[in-house]
């Protein structure tokens, strides 16, 4: 029997690096993905000593890899696509976690404000590169972490803004992380109906989580984390919706749901409508140059 591997991006800590030490401890291979060169080698230490995993050795049950890239740029995503090839011979888990709540409007190099690159098209993009080199496994799982504020996103129907452009003059940060991953969402649901028979993907909502994510966000996200902090549940506890999501014996349904800490959901009454989610996963496969998968 052949030894799953798992992607798990923004696993430098909190929910993705316990995300990526539990699926480590249920047999996974993992590859930990990271921002930067220095947070990779100290993830890869991290992860690693634990359980005694060889690190960056040829494949073999348990082992670990680290690879990093600034997920707010193109060609760092393209970069890791291929470092991937080289790293693993076929990916059957990809989560994809790496996110953040910005406090002010900017815009990335590629001309996206940067809530929207690195919570929904950083996803996206890194999605469809390893599905057009035929990297993710015939049954892989694509797992986008979402958040309670999906609640909080505004999305113009007719005309979808999936690079948050139009935040410039109006940005707000709890309205725009909203957007950026209601966006996802709908996104999501629209791949479910592209992707080959097999492959499943979902919006998993962990929850409130107590991590450095609020607080280094600061702004009014800080604020109101301070506020929630009591409900707040541990990293360690949150992994288990999108270890469960990876890891169960046959694919939960439906595919392309919305799943909380408990089960399937009700995605927020805008993620339900399927000519928006059709128009948004065109949108932002048209901007990022992409080819859009044919409905299956």
């Amino acid at each position: 029997m052949n030894t799953p591997t798992a992607v798990v991006t923004g696993a430098a800590g909190g929910l993705g690096q316990a995300t990526a030490r539990q699926l480590l401890a249920a047999g996974f291979h993992v590859v930990a993905v990271t921002r930067d060169e220095p947070s990779a080698r100290t993830t890869l230490r991290t992860l690693a000593a634990p359980a005694q995993v060889p690190a960056q050795v040829p494949v073999q049950a348990g082992t670990v890899h680290a690879l990093h890239a600034d997920l707010m740029d193109r060609a760092a995503i393209r970069a890791l696509a291929a470092g991937l090839r080289d790293t693993v011979a076929q990916v059957d888990v990809l989560v994809n976690n790496a996110g953040a709540a910005f406090s002010h409007y900017a815009e990335t190099a590629d001309g996206m404000e940067r809530t929207h690159a690195l919570n929904h098209l950083a996803p996206f993009h890194l999605t469809h590169l390893l599905l057009a080199d035929g990297l993710l496994a015939p049954d892989a799982r694509i797992i986008n972490i979402s958040s309670d504020l999906v609640t909080r996103g505004r999305i113009e129907v007719e005309a979808p803004d999936v690079t948050g452009v139009s935040w410039r003059d109006r940005f707000s940060q709890i309205a725009v992380y909203g957007t950026a991953k209601l966006t996802g969402v709908l996104a999501t649901t629209a791949l479910a109906t592209r992707l080959p028979t097999g492959m499943h993907v979902y919006s998993a909502n962990p929850g409130v989580i107590r991590t450095a994510f609020n607080s280094k966000s600061g702004g009014l996200l800080k604020a109101a984390s301070l506020a929630s902090g009591l409900f707040a549940q541990t990293p360690e506890k949150a992994a288990g919706l999108p270890v469960r999501l990876a890891g169960a014996p046959t694919p939960l349904t439906p595919n392309g749901g919305f799943f909380t800490r408990k089960a399937a959901a009700t995605p927020p009454e805008p993620a339900r409508d399927a000519d928006l989610a059709a128009r948004v996963y065109e949108d932002t496969a048209r901007v990022l140059g992409l080819v859009p998968l044919p409905t299956s």
